[in-house]
């Protein structure tokens, strides 16, 4: 199956260091322009059409002081679209990637095929800033979606973006690499469960994986069983198909790397709920319960296009969580790989046990540092809503940059405990430990912990239970309710707190 994110790849993307004159405007279908909250003279003086820029602008201003964007066409022949927004210097990452998200949907209205960017006014820390969240914008917004209509959607027109304005050229390199992860996890997310099987699913990663270098190995049902997989088994021995099972993804740099991280992704297809069936409201909607696995494909791929110099494994738990005669079921008992024996209370809580096997697997290959990603739990979106993320860890120390990633990110998150005593809730009579609780209180600390049993000591882990990784209307600069959060939160993560660089206590 062709996924286009390589539309992200074909839009051009120049930048100049100098302002944007007349000349230059007239040779684009839309022009965005961006000055301070305050704009001065000097700001006004670097916009191309200067005057009728400045005096449209002051004269909304007077009609309504509080307007902070000019929507309008120049007065050349080609009557180009022209915007002019200001903006807060001291803006938040994400209070200026949901700008940019809007300015980019206005944009998408006229579909221009080329768009001139003018910044004015800003120091080059904050135009830079500015510029990749805008870019991010403009090119998620634009990224085509499946769509299974009689009539299919036209194709964005964009193919060029000129960068005006800035102190010196910036690397986006990375913003596109970010984009076409993110993407890539956008777009399998949005796959109706008729068309993603895990069996299909496993065919579009091979194809992937061929195409960008990456080693790979699929555990099915039958090696997982040898690795007594019990509690990944439990969950897909309902589906009719035996497609379930693990992949294992490999990438290594060319030369020797640095140390190695491991992306672990849930990859439940589809959601009934198994016996403890899910009412019609929140059965809505469950082909999005592989988005983790999503965004561990979209992670790594994002990470490969940059050519990092650390080793990554990715780790995908496909499966699907069906009704049936062979449907594992409350106060069963099974074994994992790591020899835990769990005594399951609800099979709704399917996803903790797939990653229980996949994160035993994983610990295996000594990863220094293990991010597992997941739609786990209702309680953390209950807990923080659907525009934050909860992460969790095994070291007090890394809570101050998992958070200070989501701040600068913009994919913000939140930091929950993992204290032992949230075991006591986890005593089993018959068992190791109970899957889960019946009471519903701190469940995605309890399910946290009882991850917590299938990750090596030794092994830096992060745990992020996706709450934001749908939100209606989009979330930042992504424009769709399904949002790929965590490419982009990752890659600050690794790049920007430098995660793998450090020695952590």
């Amino acid at each position: 199956m062709d996924i286009p994110y390589s539309h992200i790849e074909n839009i051009k993307l120049n930048q100049h260091t100098k302002d944007a004159l007349a000349k230059q405007a007239d040779s684009h279908q839309a022009i965005l322009c961006i000055v301070p909250d305050t704009p001065r003279k000097t700001h006004w003086e670097q916009l191309p059409y200067t005057a009728e820029l400045k005096s449209r602008y002051q004269r909304q201003h007077r009609r309504d002081r509080h307007a902070t964007r000019l929507v309008t066409d120049l007065p050349n022949k080609t009557g180009t679209h022209a915007i002019l927004q200001t903006l807060d210097p001291q803006a938040s990452a994400f209070e200026q990637l949901s700008s940019a998200r809007k300015l980019a949907a206005e944009l998408r209205k006229h579909d221009p095929a080329s768009i001139l960017l003018q910044m004015a006014g800003f120091e080059h820390t904050t135009s830079s800033r500015l510029v990749e969240a805008l870019i991010a914008a403009l090119l998620a917004a634009v990224c085509p979606m499946p769509s299974y209509k009689s009539e299919p959607d036209k194709p964005a027109a964009l193919k060029r973006i000129d960068i005006y304005g800035l102190a010196q050229q910036i690397d986006l390199s990375r913003v596109q690499a970010e984009l076409t992860g993110n993407h890539l996890a956008r777009w399998l997310s949005a796959m109706p469960a008729n068309e993603l099987t895990p069996a299909v699913y496993r065919e579009i990663v091979t194809e992937l994986a061929g195409k960008e270098g990456w080693q790979m190995k699929f555990l099915d049902s039958k090696a997982l069983a040898r690795q007594q997989a019990g509690a990944f088994l439990a969950v897909a021995q309902a589906s009719p198909v035996d497609d379930a099972g693990i992949i294992h993804l490999s990438y290594r740099p060319g030369a020797r790397g640095g140390k190695k991280l491991a992306l672990v992704g849930k990859g439940i297809c589809f959601d009934t709920g198994g016996v403890n069936v899910k009412p019609a409201r929140y059965m809505n909607g469950m082909h999005e319960d592989m988005q983790g696995s999503a965004v561990a494909l979209g992670t790594l791929l994002a990470l490969s296009r940059l050519q990092v110099d650390h080793p990554v494994d990715c780790w995908m738990a496909l499966a699907q969580n069906h009704i049936g005669s062979r449907a594992y079921k409350p106060n069963d008992v099974v074994t994992a790989s790591n020899g835990t024996t769990i005594e399951i209370r609800h099979t709704d809580a399917e996803g903790r046990m797939v990653l229980a096997d996949t994160l035993a697997l994983a610990s295996k290959e000594k990863p220094y540092v293990m991010i597992d990603y997941a739609t786990l739990t209702g309680a953390c979106i209950y807990s923080l809503s659907s525009r934050y993320s909860g992460v969790f860890s095994n070291r007090d120390s890394l809570h101050g940059p998992l958070t200070t990633a989501g701040r600068d990110s913009g994919e913000r998150v939140w930091p929950f405990p993992l204290d032992k005593d949230f075991d006591e809730a986890l005593k089993s009579e018959l068992a190791d430990t109970l899957q889960c609780t019946l009471e519903g209180e701190a469940d995605h600390i309890l399910a946290a912990r009882f991850l917590n049993r299938f990750v090596d000591e030794d092994i830096h882990w992060v745990h992020i239970d996706l709450a934001a990784s749908n939100h209606k209307g989009g979330l930042g600069h992504i424009p769709t309710d399904t949002t790929g959060f965590g490419v982009r939160y990752t890659l600050n993560l690794l790049l920007q707190q430098a995660l793998l660089e450090t020695e952590w206590n």
